[in-house]
């Protein structure tokens, strides 16, 4: 079955790329956004992302804890396992740690502009 990622998933990350969530990173949340667990195959061929780019996005992913990934003896040929990926927490507290993100990084940059002011001023 070939999965590809609809209007909305592509309007998903559009918009997480535009809080700079990188592209490769992006895709991939918007494939399994949908609450599926899918194949790093399936991953590749919905967004056209090479093996490599959907393994280096699924890395830190997993490290955040966002994202489970399971590996699967194949049965019918050799090679590597496949590996599956689901989201492992709800879209909308991964979305809170975005939100924390982005609060803290302003947080900072007001800082610099308050400091800024102070060596004019």
């Amino acid at each position: 079955m070939s999965t590809f990622i609809d209007e909305k998933g592509y309007e998903v990350s559009s918009l997480l790329q535009s809080i700079n969530v990188s592209r490769i990173e992006a895709l991939s949340i918007a494939c399994l956004v949908n609450g599926r667990e899918l194949s790093s195959q399936e991953i590749e061929n919905a967004t056209g992302l090479r093996q490599p780019e959907v393994s280096v996005a699924m890395r830190p992913l997993c490290e955040r804890g966002w994202v489970e990934e399971k590996n699967e003896k194949r049965t019918k040929c050799r090679g590597r396992p496949a590996k599956y990926y689901s989201l492992n927490m709800d879209f909308t507290e991964i979305l809170k740690e975005y939100e924390s993100d982005i609060l803290k990084e302003n947080e900072k940059r007001l800082e610099v502009v308050k400091s800024l002011r102070n060596l004019v001023d």
